[in-house]
């Protein structure tokens, strides 16, 4: 083989490269240099930049024999003598990242931006310079941001710095940022272990067939592959299909069933196909190889022998009764067809109504596109039968029970690792094929088996979101009061039944925060030959808001009453709280009034007619919007938390939440600082490993710091209680006679006290104590949860349409949401930034868009699916809202998923009064510029793929 010489940070490096190898594939396999990530497979995403001869490269798209003789620098080799750089160091300042995933390519684009473009960048010109890079966390706004102060601070070589206290309610900096931003944190294609081999999936390439054979001798003769396993395998070795949990099982959650009695039809999700293909992408066999090349070389050479079947992808269609029947096991592609509401009351409702508005709608799916793609490494020791499976999901604990029943073997025996996760959105949160076969492959091949995704094998792998077809009427008096809504939702399930649960969430909450007496839906689920679906930000509540802020929208325009007094109108009021809505949820709290009228001065709205001539002067439409939201968190009610005192000056958190971006690592910091009143650097959150983590429910529908906080504030006041009663032996004294306040125990009415990691060794040291008061001062909370949570806000959006173009500027946007209690205002205006840009990309740009005759996903790649960057946003406008909640003992509501849910409705509700002069009263998502430019000029677009 070839040698490739060239000077990385620094230092001349010399090694064999094969002549296929790309430079990001030396640097993160050769030198270890894993700062620089892998996220696509295009060059679309940026998340691969080095500088290469002093300039910005994307490592994904050049050859390592192309560098030779080269200078690279990489994220790693930023810093110098261990200082940040400037630009480094405002990322950090500026909260510029979330997962840490696209954030070295970020900041390597950022430095080179600079170099070219000089320090002074307005805004606008950093958002069209990174064109080139891609975050899905963060909605771009302190990314710019931060840009603008490092850009800044490089001319002097130093960022100023805020000081900052650690306790609740304050914007502290986050402890994860300092090894992201270095290139020191480590995601799941990090991992290698000694002797590993490399897996490849064959997908099907049909969207329906039937397997009639696999051929493997081909691929077996190919030079590096070891094995090729297929379905007939994995049966024979006891694999069991993925245990999905097709509801949401929370108390406070609605129950559905099928009208006529009949069990919900569950469909068996083998990690390989073994009878049909059912949608394209679905994997049914894996080659196992030395290396990946080797192993892409034998999937090639893998021979299957299919019969292709009729498919359907379209929603409405799959409900048909001649429609293509994906599981032939089942009568019909419905497998949830449910009632829920007051039927009777709702027709009388509607009987005595003097205005009806109707809207029929399809949601269109999207996928979550997590910038880290799924990566798994497994293990297993045939000494002990122990597996070990490195991967990112939402949650250690359930990963490892989940995969334990798909392997047929004891909990016990499976040890789950998570580390840093770039990026979750609710897709990642299910075990996937994936994750079972590579522990299952390295039981057969006795060595590590490590599988990567590559992007565009995720686009038609990785779970997808959304896709609700919806048909719903709005009954209204003559003064504008909502007596009642009625309806109809279809959720695809995709081609398995994993989880109906954004069905559920989302109609038990179809009134939203607005005083409807009478309520009643239809609720179904259908399967099609579409890569399954899950959980999306928000899981189910976007849409269903975004239906009853269209509705209203509608209403005013039908029935000629104001969009704002009608809102006004009908929001409930505090006095009304609790309230139950028509469908059974009791919302605890809220000041609805309130955050709309904040939403409202915030983004200004009086101020619009004004912006709306000027733009009519540059031939521009102009349109405002407002949407209310409220949101059902609920998921897993259990959660446990063990904190730990060290004597040496620690406190050890054991959780069984893992961050995907939220800061944990920080915010749960923060509260131990706040409660034990130890230095917020003296706090270390342990989470993602179960040889450690023994109970816990992930990160999902809002309940990392919901749930966090109690158990972590029951272990606090325990740690209290039982070092009061050390303190009073050893300050001989009564512990009635004790306070503890900042870190120390202290005697009243005197000076005498000792601190709490004194408190800590004394337990480990003396031997006359209590038996209740030796060994480790620690504590264990174990709370299960069995009432919801309620946030709730307000949103302003402000676009600006170009009539001869079609296309749809995001000019303004408010946002004022409720979180009960911040605990750090700076990583929840982020969350509320980066939601707040997925649910415009949905509104405007993105759609997982299926042929309809052959089932070919058409957007599989960051050249087709349209994702949101920078220069799609402006700066935003949030406000946090504080009412305490009374169903969590600290008055915390959550609040990463308030971003996205009214979105999808404010922007759309804007576009469409931006559009008012012409006639037009709907416009379908995305909004593109072709779908705006035919509705300005009355064409028709042909029916979207889900749409009635």
């Amino acid at each position: 083989m070839p040698i490739v010489s060239m000077t990385v940070n620094g230092q001349l490096v010399s090694a064999e490269v094969e002549g296929r190898t790309l430079l990001v594939q030396f640097l993160r396999e050769s030198l270890h240099l894993t700062g620089t990530h892998v996220g696509c497979d295009t060059s679309q995403c940026g998340c691969c930049t080095v500088h290469v001869d002093g300039k910005a490269v994307k490592s994904c798209s050049l050859l390592a024999l192309a560098c030779d003789g080269a200078t690279v620098t990489t994220i790693e080799g930023l810093a110098v003598n261990g200082k940040l750089h400037p630009m480094q160091e405002a990322f950090h300042e500026h909260h510029g990242l979330q997962c840490g995933f696209c954030t070295p390519g970020m900041i390597m684009s950022a430095v080179d931006m600079v170099n070219r473009k000089g320090n002074g960048l307005d805004a606008q010109t950093i958002r069209a310079q990174l064109e080139g890079n891609i975050c899905r966390c963060t909605g771009y706004h302190n990314i710019v941001k931060a840009i603008q102060a490092g850009a800044a601070a490089m001319q002097v070589a130093e960022i100023p710095v805020t000081a900052r206290s650690a306790g609740i309610g304050e914007p502290v900096r986050r402890k994860e940022d300092l090894r992201l931003i270095t290139g020191k944190g480590c995601f799941s294609d990090d991992v290698n272990l000694p002797r590993q081999v490399y897996a490849v999936m064959v997908r099907s390439p049909h969207a329906h067939a039937r397997i009639l054979a696999i051929d493997t001798q081909n691929a077996l003769a190919t030079p590096g592959v070891l094995t090729v396993l297929t379905a007939r395998d994995m049966l024979a070795d006891g694999l069991r299909p993925i245990p999905h949990h097709p509801f949401a099982l929370h108390p406070a959650d609605i129950r559905m069933a099928n009208t006529d009695g009949s069990p919900v039809f569950a469909a068996p999700h083998y990690p390989l196909a073994p009878d049909k293909a059912r949608y394209v992408g679905e994997a049914v066999a894996m080659v196992i190889a030395d290396t990946v090349a080797a192993a892409k070389d034998g999937a090639e050479r893998v021979g299957v022998d299919y019969a292709a079947l009729p498919a359907v992808t379209n929603t409405v269609a799959a409900a048909q009764p001649d429609a293509p029947r994906v599981w032939d096991e089942a009568s019909s592609n419905v497998c949830l067809d449910a009632d829920v509401g007051d039927r009777e009351a709702t027709a009388a409702a509607f009987a005595r109504a003097t205005h009806i508005v109707k809207f029929d709608t399809w949601v269109q799916r999207v996928t979550g596109v997590p910038m880290e793609p799924r990566a798994a490494v497994g293990a297993y020791d045939a000494a002990t039968g122990q597996y070990t499976l490195y991967a990112g999901s939402s949650g250690a604990v359930r990963l490892k029970d989940d995969l334990a029943t798909m392997l047929n073997v004891p909990a016990a025996t499976v040890r789950v690792v998570m580390r840093d996760v770039g990026g979750h959105f609710g897709t990642r949160g299910m075990i996937y094929p994936e994750f079972a076969l590579v522990a299952w492959a390295a039981r057969r091949v006795a060595r590590p088996v490590k599988w990567t995704c590559e992007r565009i094998e995720a686009f038609v792998s990785d779970y997808q979101g959304r896709d609700l077809a919806v048909e719903a009427e709005l009954a209204l008096d003559a003064d504008g009061n909502f007596l009642a809504m009625r309806g109809s939702n279809i959720g695809n399930a995709g081609a398995h039944t994993g989880n109906f649960s954004p069905l559920q969430k989302g109609v038990e909450i179809m009134s939203s925060i607005y005083r409807v007496p009478a309520a009643h839906f239809r609720a179904r689920a259908v399967v099609s030959n579409t890569t399954p679906t899950r959980p999306y930000r928000s899981a189910g509540r976007p849409e269903v808001i975004f239906v009853m802020e269209r509705l209203i929208d509608l209403a005013a325009r039908q029935c000629g009453f104001d969009r704002v007094e009608l809102r006004r109108r009908n929001l409930l009021t505090e006095a009304e709280l609790p309230y139950t809505n028509p469908f059974g949820m009791i919302y605890d709290s809220g000041a609805y009034h309130e955050v709309m009228e904040k939403a409202l001065v915030l983004g200004d709205w009086p101020g619009f007619a004004a912006r709306r001539a000027a733009a009519r002067g540059r031939s521009k439409c102009r349109g405002i919007g407002v949407a209310n939201y409220v949101d059902t968190a609920t998921g897993v009610p259990r959660e446990r938390a063990e904190v730990t005192v060290h004597p040496e000056g620690r406190v050890d958190v054991i959780i069984g939440t893992v961050s995907t971006g939220q800061g944990h690592e920080t915010s749960f910091a923060q509260l131990v600082t706040e409660w034990l009143g130890v230095p917020i650097e003296n706090v270390r959150i342990m989470t993602g490993d179960t040889d450690f983590v023994k109970v816990g429910g992930g990160t999902h529908s809002g309940r990392g710091m919901r749930l966090a906080s109690i158990v972590i504030w029951n272990s606090s006041q325990q740690i209290i209680a039982k070092g009061t009663r050390l303190a009073a032996l050893l300050l001989r004294c009564e512990p009635s006679e004790i306070r503890f306040k900042d870190g120390r125990f202290t005697m009243a009415g005197g000076d005498r006290s000792v601190g709490l990691f004194d408190v800590a060794a004394s337990a480990m040291q003396l031997n006359d104590l209590p038996e209740d008061l030796r060994g480790p001062l620690a504590a264990c909370s174990d709370e299960t949860v069995n009432v919801a949570s309620f946030p709730y806000g307000s949103h302003v959006c402000e676009v600006e349409i170009d009539p001869e173009l079609g296309s749809v500027e995001v000019v303004r946007y408010a946002a004022v949401d409720d979180v009960g209690r911040a605990v750090n205002p700076m990583i929840i205006d982020g969350q509320v930034h980066g939601g707040i840009a997925q649910g415009v990309g949905q509104a405007l740009l993105e759609q997982c868009f299926y042929d309809s005759a052959t089932g070919q996903l058409l957007s599989g790649s960051f050249m087709d699916y349209s994702m949101p960057r920078a220069h799609n946003f402006p700066f935003f406008a949030t406000q946090i809202s504080e009412v305490p909640s009374p169903t969590h003992p600290l008055g915390m509501r959550p609040a990463g998923e308030g971003g996205t849910t009214p979105a999808l409705g404010v922007v759309i509700n804007a576009v469409v009064d931006a559009l008012a002069d012409y006639g037009v009263k709907h416009v379908e998502m995305p909004a593109t510029p072709e779908r705006v430019w035919r509705a300005i000029h009355g064409g028709e677009m042909l029916a979207p793929s889900g749409s009635h």
